[in-house]
């Protein structure tokens, strides 16, 4: 057993604290918007431009216009906010987002992430990850423990180009979660059904008591 793309993305979404604001990055972290507990006021911000992002629309309520920066169509709330992307930089360079939630390639044990290219393949661009991982006060990582050769993602030293340099905080994937510390990798808990020694298993990556 392990988790699908909709656990991890609720597992991720209880990393989520009253009255802040957080950007989800591309791919499982968008689902989080989902899974925001009820009474809780959570800002949702967009690179592109928006303070303030609903959750995905219903099937034939989509508005082509509004979109997030993975070009996913979503809502708006009333209190959304719209603002050029300079704006929405100066935001989260000057530390103004609490947290980002963002997919990955590859991380490595001292928080080094990989999430923006790989080499030899068609790269539409970095986009805003790499001003994320500087300007956010806390990272999350979420993504599938191995890739599709069954590889593990969670490394020693990561081998594609990096993002960010020990930018990392937590890592949650369909196995479990764990936390950079010193020394390496530290195991918070496992998706159900999978048990430590499997999570060791499955991670290149050290992992520390």
């Amino acid at each position: 057993m392990a988790w699908d793309r909709n656990q991890m993305a609720a597992r991720a979404a209880q990393e989520l604290q009253d009255g802040w604001y957080v950007n989800l990055g591309i791919g499982i972290p968008t689902l989080v918007s989902n899974y925001i507990p009820e009474g809780m006021t959570v800002t949702l911000q967009s690179e592109n431009g928006m303070l303030g992002m609903g959750p995905f629309p219903f099937e034939g309520e989509e508005d082509p216009d509004l979109i997030n920066a993975g070009k996913q169509t979503i809502t708006e709330l009333p209190h959304t906010a719209y603002f050029d992307s300079a704006t929405s930089f100066a935001m989260i360079r000057g530390g103004k987002i609490a947290m980002a939630i963002l997919g990955a390639m590859e991380v490595a044990e001292n928080g080094d992430l990989a999430n923006w290219m790989i080499p030899g393949k068609l790269v539409k661009g970095m986009g805003g990850a790499m001003d994320l991982v500087a300007g956010v006060g806390r990272v999350v990582v979420v993504m599938d423990h191995a890739n599709k050769h069954g590889q593990s993602k969670v490394l020693k030293e990561c081998t594609l180009p990096l993002t960010g340099t020990g930018v990392v905080d937590r890592i949650i994937t369909n196995l479990g979660v764990l936390d950079v510390v010193e020394g390496g990798l530290r195991i918070v808990e496992t998706a159900e059904g999978v048990t430590q020694d499997e999570l060791r298993a499955a991670t290149e990556a050290t992992i520390v008591d």
